[in-house]
């Protein structure tokens, strides 16, 4: 999935080179605005944890946001449910 983003975007660059047109925005400058979009979706459901008064653990954090923010799968649960014990039934 990344080689083929990682493709796309050297695809494009080639064509933008070819006739003659600067990207739309500075890579970088782009990249952190990417960043932070991604950040900024993250804290709607932190809010809702925090107003319904449900905890915001470092492991619900971790399952629920961070592969969001970061393209990668959560990690698998253990038999007992993972870090915060068995899953309530």
């Amino acid at each position: 999935m990344y080689l083929i983003s990682l493709g796309a975007g050297v695809l494009v660059g080639v064509i933008y080179g070819l006739i003659n047109v600067r990207s739309p925005a500075p890579p970088a400058i782009a990249l952190v605005g990417l960043l932070g979009m991604l950040i900024g979706e993250q804290l709607v459901p932190i809010a809702k944890r925090v107003v319904r008064q449900e905890p915001v653990s470092v492991s619900w954090f971790s399952s629920e946001c961070a592969p969001k923010i970061t393209g990668l799968p959560p990690r698998a649960q253990d038999k007992d449910g993972g870090p915060d014990g068995p899953p309530a039934v």
